[in-house]
Parts: structure tokens; sequence; C-alpha cells
């Protein structure tokens, strides 16, 4: 079960950041993330009150340890700065460089995970190496053109805050997987009230587009509330890894879709991704 849910929360973040980057080459990122954001908080309050989780029986706890107030306002915070980086990254068109780095924010929820007690086999930590190695490869590295500056700081700015929100995403959804999110998503919300105030715009989106937008948001929040959701089903390192091998969705969407011919690292790359996958999921 948690193996499927951070597989598909992979595909839903795939998708998310290839149409993301779309809309950022045309507006500016931090207009594209700020509108999905908005979508990504109605979504998620509607899902509230359909469920009936926050005034239930059984409450989720907010404060304390395992609470989600706390981890979901630092996630939201990290996951943001970590969003516009990606975003800004991806609209300079260097995207072999900024995807397979971003890509590597596991290592760090992967590393939390690790010192706080998890023990992996010998067979899925070789599956650990082998799917990051894969997402990393399967994302193109434009490595032989060399990193300029720009790209390399906006990624490594990206993995971090990832890595960042992926970590505190775990322990909120301890108490409550989608109120974590929800708590990410206003958080986010507050931000970009006064982004629109500082900028006077909302990006001035054409109605074309507006599918598109509600598209990124609400697979977005899905895919964080999937991959919060199989923390609760499963090894968080484990989880942690399999949710990060999204580059391989963006990658052939841009293949599909944008006609960008896959380099012969990017196959070895997804071949090496579904053999990771495979000896995680098989042990």
């Amino acid at each position: 079960m948690a193996s499927i849910l951070a597989l598909l929360s992979s595909a839903l973040w795939g998708s998310a950041d290839f149409f993301g980057g779309k809309l950022s080459k045309k507006y500016a990122p931090i207009l594209v993330l700020g509108m999905t954001q908005a979508i990504g908080l109605l979504f998620g309050i509607t899902l509230v009150l359909l469920s009936g989780e926050l005034f239930g029986p059984n409450p989720p706890n907010a404060f304390g340890d395992g609470g989600y107030f706390f981890a979901g306002a630092v996630a939201g915070v990290s996951g943001y700065l970590g969003l516009i980086c990606l975003y800004a990254g991806l609209s300079t068109g260097r995207m072999g460089v900024v995807s397979p780095i971003s890509a590597l924010s596991a290592v760090i929820p992967l590393t939390v995970a690790l010192l706080a007690g998890e023990v992996l086999t010998a067979a899925q930590a070789i599956g650990v190496v082998v799917a990051l190695v894969g997402a990393f490869c399967a994302s193109g590295p434009e490595l032989s053109q060399g990193l300029s500056p720009k790209p390399l700081i906006l990624a490594l700015g990206a993995a971090a805050g990832f890595g960042t929100a992926m970590t505190f995403m775990a322990m909120g959804s301890q108490s409550s997987a989608l109120m974590t999110m929800v708590m990410m998503r206003s958080v986010t919300f507050i931000v970009t009230i006064f982004l629109a105030i500082r900028y006077r715009t909302v990006g001035n989106f054409e109605k074309s587009e507006i599918p598109v937008l509600v598209f990124v948001g609400v697979s977005d929040f899905l895919a964080n509330l999937l991959l919060g959701v199989a923390t609760n089903f499963g090894l968080v390192s484990l989880v942690m890894v399999l949710g990060s091998i999204y580059p391989i969705v963006t990658a052939l969407m841009a293949f599909k879709f944008l006609n960008e011919r896959l380099h012969r690292v990017q196959y070895v790359g997804i071949v090496l991704a579904v053999a990771g996958v495979a000896l995680i999921s098989a042990f």
C-alpha cells in the first residue's frame, strides 16, 4: 500500500511540475505558484469539510509531538521556497540541470529517518541508491555542457526546500496527513496574499489556462497528501524515495507533448529507477 501511494504521488508531482514549468515560461513563476497554491487550499478545505476530519469524534492533534500545526507550517514555507526555486529554474530552460538535482531532495528525509532508527535490509538499501541514481539520470542531466551558476543554485534551493518539507510532512502526518497539507496551503496562501498586494496582480491568466492551473493545484495537493498517508503505512525512508522519482514523469511528458528527445542517459535512468522501485517493493 505504501509503495503504491508513493508512486502515485510521484506521478502527480511529475505532471504538476511539467504543466507548472510550462506556465512559468509565460508568466512569473511566483504568480503561477501563488495561484496553484490557492487552488490547492480550496481543494483541501473541501476535502476536510466532506470528510469531517477536523470536527469529528476523534479530531487530530494540532499541537505537541506529531501535531500537524507546526509541522505543516514549516513544511508549507519550505515547500513554497522549493517550488519558487524549481519553477524559476525550469523557466531558464535548463530543465536537465534543475530537475535531476531537485530530485535528490529525498536524501534529507531519508537521512533523518535513518538517524531516527529506521533500518533497511541490504536489498532495500541497494534499491534506494539505484532509484535515486535513476531519478537523477532520467532527468537528462546536462553535465556535458557544464553547470552555470544560476540553475545550479536554484536546483539546490529546490532540493533543500522539498527535502525539508517532506521531512515535516511525515512528522505532521502522524497526526493527520490531510490537516498537515491544509496547514501547508494555509501558510502559503497568506504569503500569496502579500505577494498579490505587493505586485498588485494575481497573474492575469487567460481563461483557457484556468483548467491547467486547477490541474496543477489539485495534483500538487494530492501528491503531498498521498505521500503523507503513505508514511503511515511503511518506512518513511522508503516512501520518500519512491515519492521522489517524479522527474521520470516530467521527462516522459516533455518527450510526449513537447517532442523533447530523450538522451541515452535518460533511458538508462528510467531502467535504473524501475529496478530500484522493484527492489524496494519486493523486500
